[in-house]
């Protein structure tokens, strides 16, 4: 069977594993039932559903002719790169690296550090519009985390709030 749709293939692949890996370590916890869900309930659920939208995209990639095959083009270092870079920031400055003596930086501080790198990934930086976008973000992850959901962590870094 020939493959009439590079990108829909391998998207519908990457889509099929997730799923399954989901699905999988899902089972490691327990399941429960629909009345009485547990904690491996949801994430087998998503793994179902992510690997049936694989299998199914997969199967129209079989299936549907396309144009000129979408092959797959080369891979966007520069936007994976600044992405992954702005996750891992995000992680260190909201937990610090006790083992470096980083201390904890505080949400309002690692959010701003995400936004701003994840920001140089894109075509073009507006250190305007990526300041606008930290405080909405910051604002709005303060309302939803710290008030709403009473969730324990630090907002501000510890040098500030002692």
């Amino acid at each position: 069977m020939k493959i009439k749709s590079q990108k829909d293939f391998y998207s519908g692949l990457m889509f099929l594993a997730i799923g399954v890996a989901f699905g999988w370590g899902a089972t490691s916890y327990n399941i429960g039932e629909a009345a009485r869900m547990g904690p491996g309930y949801f994430p087998l659920l998503l793994g179902v559903i992510l690997a049936g939208m694989g299998a199914f995209i997969i199967f129209e990639s079989l299936v549907i002719e396309t144009q000129d095959g979408e092959p797959v083009g080369s891979w966007a270092w520069k936007p994976l790169f600044y992405i992954v870079a702005s996750n891992v920031l995000f992680g260190v400055l909201l937990g610090g690296l006790p083992k470096f003596r980083l201390p904890a930086m505080g949400m309002v501080v690692a959010i701003f550090g995400l936004t701003y790198v994840a920001a140089l990934a894109g075509e073009e930086f507006n250190f305007k519009e990526v300041t606008v976008l930290g405080i909405i973000l910051a604002i709005g992850s303060y309302l939803a985390f710290i008030l709403l959901l009473k969730l324990q962590f630090p907002v501000w870094p510890s040098f500030i709030t002692g």
